[in-house]
């Protein structure tokens, strides 16, 4: 009995090879999977270094510049003419009392700017018609130079601590409205809805959700007015000490800056939790 061979010669074997080789190249290159950039991080130590570096560089061009003549030295001054001035500035007795002075009415103004302000654009929530009655208002006070109150208040309050306080909280009370009222703004219905399907009450909304909602907003409001608290004035020819008394300005905006962040980590972390 002959048994025949069924197994596939080698032509076939070969011809079949071919026909799946031509098939893969046939078809397209399979694209290469494009990556999502990572970005690393600096150190610590990094980051300050460059900041640092920044820093020197530029007080280093600047001290330059005003003494090759290719600044003004009279409008701009030079570094080494604000370090003396600021040496002489802190050596005499008054230097400290008048830095106390700044950072009293800074704080306080910003504190009782923000604070009102969050609350009024808050309060906005529970009418509708309140809202529109008091907005108006809040809008014109926002187009008034608050500058231009100043001889009001100081006419009102003296000459004292309450007239810086009263001139830094019109500057930020407006804005802390108009922000937290933004966030009012955006508020889902839906989740208003959904609240008061649960039985939750009206207090129990504002508290539970509107407040949580607005409170990014508030924070993002505190950066802002930061600088809207800080005021100066230089009514002298001599520009260095008015340097002098930007660079004060701005280490306390430094301080104020640092401590809002860590109030914001704080309430964020309360909000997660």
């Amino acid at each position: 009995m002959v048994v025949q061979d069924t197994s596939p010669s080698v032509g076939a074997m070969a011809s079949l090879d071919r026909g799946q080789a031509s098939v893969q190249s046939a078809r397209p290159a399979a694209k290469p999977v494009r990556r999502l950039p990572v970005q690393k991080d600096w150190r610590a130590w990094a980051l300050i270094s460059a900041q640092i570096g920044i820093l020197i560089g530029g007080l280093s061009l600047w001290e330059i510049g005003a003494r090759a003549g290719w600044i003004d030295a009279f409008f701009w001054s030079q570094p080494s003419a604000i370090a003396r001035t600021m040496a002489l500035f802190f050596g005499s007795g008054d230097a400290w009392t008048d830095i106390s002075f700044t950072f009293r009415s800074t704080i306080f103004g910003f504190l009782i700017g923000t604070t009102a302000g969050s609350l009024l654009g808050l309060s906005f929530w529970w009418s509708r018609n309140y809202a529109a009655i008091v907005q108006p208002y809040v809008i014109c006070l926002e187009s008034i130079p608050k500058l231009a109150l100043a001889p009001l208040i100081i006419l009102v309050f003296g000459i004292g601590l309450l007239s810086k306080v009263a001139v830094a909280t019109a500057l930020t009370l407006v804005v802390s409205t108009l922000t937290a009222n933004a966030g009012v703004k955006a508020l889902d219905p839906d989740g208003e809805k959904l609240f008061y399907s649960l039985g939750a009450s009206r207090l129990q909304v504002f508290r539970k959700l509107v407040v949580p909602f607005c409170l990014p907003w508030i924070i993002s409001v505190l950066r802002v007015n930061i600088g809207r608290a800080i005021l100066y004035a230089g009514q002298t020819y001599d520009i260095a000490l008015v340097w002098v008394a930007v660079l004060v300005l701005s280490t306390l905006a430094m301080v104020m800056y640092a401590t809002v962040s860590w109030v914001e980590s704080m309430l964020r972390k309360g909000v997660r939790q």
